[in-house]
């Protein structure tokens, strides 16, 4: 697409002027006739100048596979092909639901040479998103006209949750410093005395544990692991229905939900225990059956990374009856959803105690800062001036939610089931410290 500049405009304005004189002199009409002339001939002869959709090349350079909520970096390269220095700017194409900015970015390439443009995208939704073009603004040579170029460069880049809170999990735990992420280390109880490995002494570990023999042939001290019960099965059952759709801290219930579960699952495949997953709204949508070994992770971050959350009403029913028809041998059913009414937690109530004493079930509900949040902005009551408007009423549902809410995890308690309560952003770290719990005390 050509479309004149400002330059060109100005210039217009020009003969627009000449014909208020036409009013006072009406015989200089033929000065007026060469003006424009002229000016038309400046520029049709300036458009000739306008580059070429043919003489230029796009590329993108990426990696296709990125993580939500992380940066990705890419690079534009467009080759001129004209015999003109290009000046102008580049702009990448910009897919629905990737990225909320535009980037536009100045490029000067001289003629026959290729110039590039690098930059970062951050992620905000899972799934698979298309590029198909780049796009040039260029000028012609006297900068009257400018030309948008449309130039086709095909690339897909599939957008996976987790990987890097996955990747991080693993470096900490190479370093034994589990601490700095929230996860607390749980004490043994039981007779779990199968040797594990030998390892670097550490200041937690118990004298008691160190291996004098490894010791004295390595002149550093080493210690012994036992590990715990092993090939137990751990499945995650994901509510994707109306009641994730919400956004808290700037993501999604279901996308926390995904990250806490796929983080949950490497730290359930690296104790050898098998690990799979449901995901389920008004009808099944996912069935990863529990496997162990590093390609179920690679399974199970595939099946989510094009899972979003539907505006229906999510069927507990279905989703149970999918379990109890696959999944025969005692597990640990991790359901992460969330409730806001009593039809919703009865339900809920109803189906995952019908589970206690065949699986052993834990039930995670996520909080929403929007509901809890007026609590704590509401501040103490103060007698001397007391606080009223809309605060007040917000602070008093929120609060009256958050008592209904402790009744039916208490419900649920008093029926067997674990429970987890939690906002989005800290779901991982008491998610693992609940698991782990459950191995120590030997639960499942």
């Amino acid at each position: 697409m050509i479309a004149p500049t400002r330059n060109l405009c100005a210039l217009a304005g020009g003969p627009a002027i000449l014909t208020l004189v036409l009013y006072v002199f009406p015989n200089a009409w033929p000065v007026f006739i060469a003006v424009n002339s002229g000016l038309i001939a400046i520029a049709l002869f300036d458009l000739i100048s306008v580059p070429r959709k043919r003489s230029f090349r796009a590329n993108r350079e990426m990696t296709h596979v990125a993580t939500r909520g992380e940066k990705h970096p890419v690079t534009l390269s467009i080759d001129n092909r004209s015999r003109r220095t290009f000046n102008g700017f580049v702009c990448d194409d910009r897919p629905p639901g990737l990225q909320d900015e535009e980037f536009e970015f100045p490029l000067s390439i001289p003629s026959r040479s290729r110039g590039s443009v690098s930059y970062s995208l951050v992620p905000r939704h899972r799934g698979v998103f298309q590029f198909e073009y780049v796009y040039l603004l260029t000028e012609s040579r006297w900068k009257l006209w400018r030309r948008y170029i449309k130039l086709k460069c095909l690339d897909s880049l599939r957008v996976y949750p987790a990987l890097k809170q996955i990747s991080r999990y693993a470096m900490y735990a190479r370093l034994n410093r589990m601490s700095m992420l929230g996860v607390r280390r749980q004490r043994r109880i039981g007779t779990d005395n199968d040797f594990e490995r030998l390892r670097d002494y550490s200041p937690d570990d118990q004298f008691r544990a160190i291996d004098w023999r490894a010791t004295g042939r390595r002149l550093k001290l080493t210690v012994r692991d036992f590990q715990s019960n092993q090939s137990q099965r751990v499945i995650f059952m994901i509510d994707c229905g109306r009641m994730m759709v919400n956004e808290s801290g700037g993501q999604s219930l279901l996308d926390a939900a995904f990250d806490a579960a796929l983080t949950l699952s490497f730290v359930t495949l690296s104790q050898n225990d098998q690990a799979g997953l449901l995901c389920f709204a008004d009808s099944v949508l996912r069935w990863i059956p529990p496997a162990s070994g590093r390609r179920q992770l690679n399974r199970m971050v595939h099946a989510v990374h094009d899972v979003h959350p539907r505006f229906a009403e999510s069927r507990f029913d279905e989703a149970f009856s999918h379990l109890h028809r696959h999944c025969r041998k005692r597990t640990l059913v991790v359901l992460i959803t969330n409730v806001i009414d009593d039809q919703n937690a009865s339900r809920l109530k109803a189906h995952v105690a019908n589970l206690v004493g065949r699986h052993l079930p834990l039930t995670v509900l996520i909080r929403d800062h929007e509901m809890f949040d007026p609590i704590d902005e509401f501040g103490p009551v103060d007698e001397a001036e007391p606080n009223e408007g809309p605060s007040l009423y917000r602070a008093a549902a929120a609060a009256d939610i958050l008592l209904w809410r402790r009744q039916v995890l208490t419900d649920l308690r008093h029926a067997g089931v674990l429970t987890l309560d939690c906002f989005p952003e800290k779901l991982t770290a008491p998610l693992i410290n609940e698991y782990m719990r459950i191995k120590s005390h030997h639960l499942l």
